[in-house]
């Protein structure tokens, strides 16, 4: 299988944040891979989870873009 990623990913399983805007809750997440382009992110459900939103991983602020999700998994795009 070709995997055709512009950047390697690590593996991972550690505990990140969904933010939806400042005043929302944070929603927990687990990161199960990450790389410098994107991640995976896995959460109890993406429902409700907008396209566009900020996420504390590994201690940093990024901007992700959901380019693919499933009911328990999102796949981001850092940027």
């Amino acid at each position: 299988m070709n995997d055709n990623r512009s950047a390697i990913r690590k593996r991972l399983l550690k505990t990140g944040f969904i933010v939806i805007s400042d005043k929302a809750p944070k929603i927990e997440c687990t990161i199960r891979n990450i790389s410098d382009t994107g991640a995976v992110l896995q959460v109890s459900t993406a429902i409700g989870i907008p396209a566009n939103f900020d996420a504390v991983l590994e201690g940093a602020r990024r901007r992700c873009h959901a380019r693919w999700r499933t009911d328990t998994k999102i796949g981001v795009q850092f940027g």
